[in-house]
């Protein structure tokens, strides 16, 4: 990937916090997708963060039908009045625009956006067949990948959901109360398929907006439930992300597998200069145990700091197991850098230590 295609604020001097990973700012191994890969094989929590990427998506579903509704208006209102106030009143005021997903203006344009979702639920009129591209199967637009979905730009004209043509993927109303029933019936109610744990108070409320007399299917019934499972990612599951990937380039089944071969390698290399030495050989012999002495000692370093130095200066991070990821975050790629050659220095002097040792210790014939 081309350097200009990197996030503009890149050049921060510190690691990247959850909002910034989650809004799509970062890049590997601190992206979204690294996040999900950890939260999937070693935290075993992904599926808060698949909820609140699905709650995420709901939120650009309902801005693409709002935005859909508008230009349908536009396209039935005489050219004289098109440009009027009231013809952009709508689009001004219902979560349109630039996407702010924190800050007083995003919760300004969401809360818009849901008060408009509320105040339109069961108005069919607002929603021409003709202009939102209904059909037959009454089926819920598939969801797209959600590391090709851009949350910071909604209204981008290559967003998954757009369809220029006005094709059939274009959402209707059934389509937002299918989506947050979806989200309900997967994520929240005791025994779902993927249930996560939020509190009964939060889970009640959510239920009752969804199924009571209300029927609401707007964003904002979802945020009291996407903050907490937000900061219980915060607090729980992103601090061992930094962790592992900020300070380190491995996962644990390769620490896991360095750490045998190392152990192993260290037995036998001790084994082997104790026979040597009982033997008598020469001090141009014994020379030969620096191999396994290196290896095993190179490999029990790695365990230990979770960072294999030579890759890490080669600019590379462990995703899975035997797969490799180019690091791209200048802040991590700097921070393992220094920590590669600090490492580097400390297994050298103790490598040499322990060699010398077994070197240039008298030998004697048993």
């Amino acid at each position: 990937m081309s350097q200009t295609s990197l996030p503009s604020d890149l050049n921060r001097h510190r690691f990247p916090n959850l909002f910034e990973l989650l809004s799509r700012k970062t890049v590997a191994p601190l992206d979204l997708f690294s996040f999900y890969i950890y939260m999937r094989d070693q935290q075993r929590s992904v599926d808060y963060l698949d909820f609140w990427l699905d709650v995420s998506q709901h939120l650009q579903l309902c801005r693409l039908y709002v935005r859909r509704l508008h230009r349908s208006v536009i396209e039935d209102t005489p050219e004289a009045d098109r440009n009027s106030k009231r013809s952009s009143y709508m689009f001004d005021n219902a979560g349109e625009g630039s996407a702010y997903p924190i800050g007083e203006k995003g919760n300004v344009s969401d809360q818009r956006l849901s008060a408009f979702l509320r105040s339109d639920n069961g108005s069919r009129q607002h929603s021409p067949q003709n202009s939102l591209g209904t059909n037959g199967s009454g089926e819920r637009p598939p969801r797209p990948s959600f590391m090709t979905l851009d949350t910071n730009s909604p209204g981008d004209s290559s967003s998954p959901h757009q369809n220029s043509s006005g094709g059939d993927n274009q959402p209707r109303r059934e389509d937002l109360r299918a989506s947050a029933e979806k989200i309900l019936y997967t994520f929240l109610l005791p025994g779902s398929e993927r249930e996560i744990i939020i509190p009964q108070s939060i889970l009640h409320e959510v239920q009752d907006a969804i199924e009571g007399p209300d029927q609401r299917s707007d964003p904002e019934l979802f945020d009291a439930a996407k903050d907490y499972v937000f900061q219980a990612m915060e607090r729980d599951a992103f601090p061992g992300f930094l962790q592992s990937k900020g300070l380190g380039n491995l996962v644990p089944q390769s620490m896991m597998i360095r750490l045998i071969i190392g152990l192993i390698s260290f037995f036998g290399a001790v084994w082997t200069a104790f026979i040597l030495i009982f033997l008598n050989e020469s001090r141009a012999t014994r020379c030969w145990i620096i191999l396994p002495f290196t290896i095993a000692l190179y490999l029990i370093f790695t365990h230990q700091y979770m960072l294999d130095p030579l890759l890490a200066i080669a600019g590379y991070s462990e995703l899975t197991l035997m797969n490799f990821t180019r690091i791209r975050e200048p802040f991590v790629k700097k921070t393992l850098t220094t920590r590669s050659l600090s490492l580097l220095g400390l297994f050298v002097v103790i490598d040499a230590a322990i060699c010398c040792l077994f070197i240039f210790v008298p030998g004697k014939r048993l």
